[in-house]
């Protein structure tokens, strides 16, 4: 039989009497809400684009100076074709310029 105002393995807790096994279930819910937290970290990092290797170099251009070049390039193709003169292939680069 059991004695009054103790459990069934005899302590009044659950870790044993000693607490070395809350010690360890404590670290470990360490352990997993660090593990959390890091990678959300990480995925946020991702997601802007610091630290990974895919996004090095130059950043991209400006969508005014995207277009720019991708028109000269129209035009100097345009230009090769005989579509249009050197005087036309001209006047557009200079209005683009501007």
């Amino acid at each position: 039989m059991m004695g009054y105002g103790r459990g069934y393995y005899g302590y009044n807790n659950m870790m044993g009497g000693g607490g070395f096994g809350g010690l360890i279930v404590l670290l470990f819910g360490v352990v997993v809400i660090a593990g959390i937290v890091l990678l959300v970290m990480w995925a946020v990092r991702g997601s802007h684009g610091h630290g990974s290797a895919m996004t090095a170099g130059p950043p991209p251009p400006h969508p005014g100076e995207a277009g720019h070049h991708e028109a000269v390039a129209i035009a100097k193709k345009r230009l090769a074709n005989g579509e249009i003169t050197k005087e036309q292939y001209e006047e557009i680069v200079r209005a683009l310029s501007t």
